[in-house]
Parts: structure tokens; C-alpha cells; sequence
């Protein structure tokens, strides 16, 4: 008689003969959904097994024998567990001896230590699937193919021994059968995109997950010469090709289809952020660090209000081009690591500190991205997997393997001044009294910012309208509204959202901006200065 997961393999076995036709890539009848991963094994694990007894204080007798794991005393859940609530509540109810050296009730002796071993379940990896295009080009964030493109499907078995039996799916509706490698040709869809589930199933009995992901292809021909062009983007976790879109994936939403615009681009190399721009706040703060010589200003180069003079911003010309590119190469590591884009990461900065990462008020607001402490809660309790990087660095370990919601609030403002503090350039004793290489690894911290700044927008967006952020809103938008939400806040970004729902307008920068209350009117300038 066959086993259950002889019988799994067994109609896995039935439907690939029955459904490989047309090349292996069309299935006769629509598929059920998969099972889904059922994998699990007993492995043997060595351990140290230490042996207690319960005595009775009267008589020595023993009437509980408690085996346990760990060097020291049994905990209180091993002595319920191994004795029973009888023994143990006579054991916890135990008073110390008295001063004649009687005793009553009970009390627990080590007898002795030896080798043991145990049987414990464990999880085995599962089958994965993986996406990736072929005959494409990456453009701007795009893949641009000269000819009908084509999605390649490789699923992963990772079991030894084990193989994979097909690979099952629907593109927009229509089922398809193939594998362990598919090839499927995609043609012209809406600009939303459309939906494709796809998973495998194995030799061991079981299958993958149902992963998702959407497709978008537009078709274009080139005004100049009528050749056609295919512009293909693939949203999807299972994707494995060129990089998408910085937030494309948290927002479902689909960048521009002939690219990004430049200010949410990241170019080549280092030198590609390279800037001249003239900055009053930062010449000042070079005058004043005695960077610049401004011997033949009559005025030092500083007016009786504390602003750089013009000689004094002419004077710093020089020293501003240098500082403002001294962050550049840090930069682009760090958007090539993160997906931030670089341009507008030099440009957050350049809006928010001109490049001088020291404390600019009595108001903790800190570094090349003035950090607040409501933007180190937003970074810690938005983004999970910095969290979790960042905690221990200054809580315990075990502390932090709560998620950052669930900590006291005394906690959450340790590990908020903390982030503050640690993007604060500031140095007294430092040359040009700042900690540049303390400034040059706050980019990566400002990054993760942005990217839990995008996670909550996406979030603020679909409780709004009750959708994903690429259908209500465009990708260049959806960053619009990131912005607004790191300067001025998330209640900013909600109450402008709502009013722009409640009457019954586009969720467009046009039409949300408009809404933005007074007291939030200054992220229009924000948002203008860093999208142009």
C-alpha cells in the first residue's frame, strides 16, 4: 500500500503526464490551488542531562525524580511539570529550616550529570520558485526588450534526492503547466498590470507556497524609427532580476513606463551626484570653522544677524562646491546597498542640513537628515529588520527579541535618543567640530529612515482607501507623499488623504496637496525642493 506522500507523488506524477501539452506550458483545465509545504524530520541532538531529586526533609524519601537541560536549578515550570501540583505546591511552600535546625517540606538535590540524546522535529526548507526575464535590457529601472519578452520560471528544490515535477500557474486567469523551467511568452497588458500565481510541486510530496506577482507590459514603437519596443516590469518577492524600483514592491506600485524621473535616480558611479550649489547655512558654518578665508571681506563674511555676507558666500565658493560632494561616494554605496535612490538622498540632505551634520537647534534634530525623535520612532517601529540590526547595540539581546511595539515606552525612548544621538555629527574636539566619519555612517541610517517612511506611507494609503498604493496613486506621487510624511509627519499625510477621499478627487499630489493643512503648508516647499 502506498504511503500518503507515495500517493502525492503519484498524482503529481498523473497530472504531469496529463497536462504537458503544448509544449508543457499550457494546462488542459484550470488548477486547484497547491497544498502548500509539509515538510518536517526528527533529527538527534546531543545533550548534557542533569538529574534532581525532590527530598522529603523527614524521612529522605524521594518522591519526584526531575530531569532537565541546563546547568543551575530547575525552574519552577520543570518542578510542576515533573512532580505534580501536590509536590510542588509543598516544595514552594517550604519555609527555611529554623534556628535549631529543624526542617520541614521539601527541598532539591543534584544527584549527577551524563551524555544523553533526543529525537526533535524540525523544518525543512521548501520549494521555491524564482523569476527572471530573458532577451531584456534594464533602462532606468525598466526592462526594455526588443522582441516579445519572456518570463522564465526555475524552481528550486532543496532537499537532496528530491526533484521537481512541474511548475503550475495563471497568468492573468489562464493556467499553465511546465517546469522545472518555464519560458513564458508575455503580451501587451493594461497599464495596471496583470495578476500571476505560480508554484511547483515535488517528488517528496508536496508543493511550494502559491507565490504572487504582478506584470506589467507596455508596447511602444519608436517615433523615429517604427521599431518596437516592450517595457516590462515584475513586482514580486520571487524576483530575481535586474533591480526594481526603490518602494515599487511595498506600494504595488509600477514606475513611470519609459523610467523614473531623474530625481528618483541613481546614477552610475559617485560622480554622477556631484553638485555646485550655493548653501548661506553651510558657507556660514565654514566661515565660522575657519575653512574660508575671507581676509578681504570688509564684514568677515558674516552680517551683524549671523548670516554669511555676499563676499562671504563668494569667499566660500571654493570650500561649499568641496563639502557639499565630500558625502558622495557614501551616498551611492549606500543607495546601491539599500535601493534608496541616490539623487534623492543627496537631496534630503541638501534640504535638510546643507551638508553640515551637526545639531542645528535646541529642538533634538539631528544629521545630514535632521533626525527627530518622532523620526527615530517611525524608523524603529516601521522598519523591522533595522530594528532588529539596531537594538542590540543598546538594549539586551533578549530585550530585543520583542518586536519594537510591544517594548515599555521607557525602552522605545532609550533606543530613540539613541538613534538620535548616534546621526549627530556633532564633536566639540574634532576638526571643523564635527565626527564626519560618524556622519558618513548615518547615510546608511537616513536610508533605512526613508525606507520605513515609505513602508508607513504605503500603509497610511491602503487604510485610506481601502487599496493598494499603485492604484490609487503613481510611483512618482507615492514618493511625494513619503516626503511629506518624514517632514511634517504622519498626521499630515492622513488628514490630507482623507479630505482628498471625502471629496471624491484623484489621490494625486495635485489634489492631496491642496488639502494639507496650515500647519503642514510647509511640506510644499519640502516636497518642491527635493522632486525637481
Amino acid at each position: 500500500m502506498l504511503s500518503w506522500r507515495g500517493k502525492l507523488w503519484l498524482i503529481g506524477l498523473i497530472g504531469l503526464i496529463i497536462t504537458s501539452t503544448q509544449g508543457g506550458q499550457r494546462a488542459l483545465a484550470e488548477q486547484s490551488d497547491p497544498p502548500g509545504p509539509d515538510r518536517a524530520d526528527l533529527v538527534t541532538v546531543d545533550y548534557t542531562s542533569y538529574k534532581w531529586w525532590l527530598v522529603n526533609w523527614e524521612n529522605n524519601n524521594v518522591p519526584c525524580e526531575l530531569y532537565i537541560d541546563h546547568d543551575g536549578l530547575p525552574t519552577y515550570d520543570e518542578v510542576y511539570k515533573s512532580c505534580g501540583n501536590e509536590l510542588y505546591n509543598s516544595w514552594f511552600s517550604t519555609k527555611p529550616c529554623d534556628v535549631s535546625g529543624y526542617c520541614e517540606g521539601y527541598y532539591l538535590y543534584f544527584v549527577d550529570s551524563a551524555p544523553a540524546s533526543r529525537k526533535v522535529g524540525v523544518s525543512l526548507p521548501a520549494v521555491q520558485v524564482w523569476l527572471s526575464l530573458k532577451g531584456c535590457e534594464l533602462v532606468s529601472y525598466t526592462n526594455v526588450c526588443k522582441s516579445v519578452p519572456i518570463l522564465v520560471l526555475t524552481a528550486d528544490e532543496p532537499l537532496p534526492n528530491e526533484t521537481i515535477l512541474r511548475i503550475e500557474g495563471r497568468l492573468d486567469g489562464d493556467p499553465f503547466t511546465c517546469g522545472p523551467v518555464c519560458e513564458l511568452p508575455l503580451k501587451e497588458s493594461p497599464e495596471g498590470g496583470v495578476q500571476l500565481k505560480f508554484w511547483a510541486y515535488s517528488s517528496y510530496g508536496d508543493s511550494s507556497v502559491q507565490f504572487q506577482a504582478k506584470v506589467r507590459v507596455i508596447v511602444l514603437n519608436d517615433p523615429m524609427s517604427g521599431e518596437r519596443f516592450y517595457y516590462v516590469d515584475v513586482l514580486s518577492d520571487q524576483w530575481t532580476g535586474s533591480p526594481t524600483a526603490s518602494c515599487s514592491q511595498t506600494w504595488e506600485a509600477f514606475p513611470p513606463i519609459q523610467g523614473i524621473p531623474d530625481w528618483l535616480s541613481t546614477p552610475v558611479n559617485a560622480s554622477g551626484l556631484a553638485s555646485n550649489n550655493p548653501y548661506e547655512l553651510l558657507a556660514r558654518n565654514l566661515i565660522n570653522q575657519g575653512v574660508v578665508d575671507v581676509s578681504n571681506c570688509p564684514d568677515s563674511g558674516i552680517l551683524p544677524s549671523g548670516e554669511a555676507s555676499t563676499c562671504g558666500l563668494e569667499a566660500a565658493r571654493p570650500a561649499m562646491e568641496k563639502w557639499q560632494n565630500r558625502f558622495d561616494e557614501q551616498i551611492y554605496t549606500v543607495s546601491v546597498e539599500t535601493g534608496i535612490p541616490g539623487k534623492l538622498l543627496k537631496n534630503l540632505f541638501s534640504r535638510e542640513s546643507q551638508f553640515w551634520p551637526g545639531m542645528m537647534s535646541a529642538i533634538p534634530e539631528s544629521g545630514l537628515g535632521q533626525m527627530t525623535i518622532n523620526g527615530a520612532d517611525t524608523t524603529l517601529l516601521w522598519n523591522a529588520s533595522f530594528y532588529n540590526q539596531y537594538c542590540p547595540l543598546v538594549l539586551d539581546a533578549s530585550v530585543c527579541l520583542k518586536p519594537y511595539a510591544l517594548l515599555k515606552p521607557v525602552l522605545q525612548e532609550l533606543l530613540q535618543f539613541a538613534l538620535v544621538r548616534s546621526v549627530n555629527a556633532y564633536c566639540v574636539d574634532c576638526p571643523f567640530g564635527l565626527n564626519l566619519e560618524q556622519a558618513n555612517s548615518s547615510v546608511h541610517t537616513f536610508a533605512e529612515t526613508l525606507l520605513a517612511n515609505c513602508e508607513q506611507t504605503g500603509r497610511i494609503v491602503k487604510n485610506t482607501f481601502k487599496k493598494a498604493p499603485g492604484i490609487i496613486s503613481s510611483y512618482d506621487d507615492l514618493w511625494r507623499f513619503t516626503l511629506v510624511n518624514y517632514n511634517a509627519g504622519s498626521g499630515c499625510l492622513i488628514f490630507a488623504l482623507r479630505d482628498t477621499q471625502k471629496a471624491g478627487e484623484p489621490a494625486d499630489w495635485y489634489h492631496v496637496s491642496s488639502h494639507l493643512t496650515p500647519v503642514c503648508k510647509g511640506a510644499l516647499d519640502y516636497v518642491r525642493d527635493i522632486s525637481q
